[in-house]
């Protein structure tokens, strides 16, 4: 080999590394959105429910439930074995065991839009950042674009996030029990919901393999009882504003980790989702500041289970 080909082999590992490293730089650039809109179009929710819940058992995943919190929209809930087992391999990732997909008729235009798995892997902590779940909804709904966030939040800030200073992380969860064990604590969850206490009811439960961890989706229907601030209805209808709605923010979680029941902070849930909402003004946080602590009062209520 020639001094002149030992130089060409060179520049070209010089080159193949060089482009390596952009291509590492813009990942880590990346900037994530909450939500993925997948398609628009015309019709009716119901029937777009039946179609979007056939695509997602066609692409292997479960349907768990399904809520509607309020007219002209429905948000399906889905675990898989590749959610489970993500979730299972992480700290509190039983948050992380579901994907939410809504159906959202808004202004006459139909809106099928999901959850982002990677942002909400990277919110959560999750060792996996559940590429090949994205990569599979979108396959089966599409992607015309992500959302939620005019600049977005790289994965490195989003697993450190928080709203603003004094505002919790994600491992200051509300701790809202504390039971004899895993089983006891299962059951009184179990209980709450069905007795609807706080009118607050269950829409999925998920149990983590190999863990004693469950997350369950629930309803929260204040209103019934003349508690509007821990409404799911009042609560959107104060954060969810804007054209392309992020229906897939619910329903809320709560999640039973060994003996105890814990429930993601309304000041961190909701900023997480949504976190251009502004402190103060039309559309803020101020407008819901008394809904944390309703939200928090009610889930208690459920996880004592008597």
């Amino acid at each position: 080999m020639t001094r002149r080909d030992i130089m060409r082999l060179f520049r070209q590992l010089l080159l193949a590394i060089a482009g390596l490293a952009i291509a590492i730089s813009a990942n880590a650039a990346e900037r994530l959105q909450p939500f993925v809109l997948a398609s628009t179009g015309t019709g009716d929710v119901a029937t777009k429910v039946a179609e979007v819940k056939g695509k997602l058992k066609g692409a292997g995943f479960e349907v768990v439930g399904d809520y509607t919190p309020y007219a002209d929209t429905t948000i399906v809930i889905v675990t898989s074995s590749g959610l489970k087992k993500a979730a299972a391999q992480s700290e509190f990732g039983a948050y992380g065991a579901v994907q939410r997909v809504s159906v959202t008729k808004h202004n006459g235009e139909l809106q099928v839009a999901y959850t982002n798995p990677i942002y909400m892997s990277n919110a959560y902590r999750m060792e996996d950042e559940l590429t090949s779940t994205g990569t599979a909804l979108k396959k089966a709904l599409g992607s015309k674009k992500v959302y939620g966030s005019k600049k977005g939040l790289k994965a490195k800030k989003l697993r450190k996030y928080h709203y603003m200073f004094g505002m919790p992380y994600f491992d200051d969860p509300s701790m809202l029990a504390e039971h004899k064990n895993y089983k006891a604590a299962v059951a009184a969850v179990e209980k709450g919901l069905a007795a609807g206490k706080s009118a607050i009811t269950k829409v999925y439960r998920v149990d983590i393999p190999g863990k004693d961890e469950t997350v369950f989706g629930v309803a929260m229907k204040g209103n019934k009882i003349g508690k509007p601030y821990q409404d799911d209805e009042y609560i959107m209808s104060e954060i969810d504003f804007k054209g392309v709605r992020s229906s897939a923010h619910l329903p809320y979680e709560l999640v039973v980790s060994g003996n105890k029941v814990y429930a993601l902070s309304a000041k961190f849930r909701i900023a997480m989702n949504f976190p251009d909402l502004k402190m103060m003004g039309d559309n803020s946080f101020m407008n819901i500041m008394e809904s944390p602590g309703a939200v928090e009062d009610a889930l208690e209520a459920v996880a004592a289970g008597n």
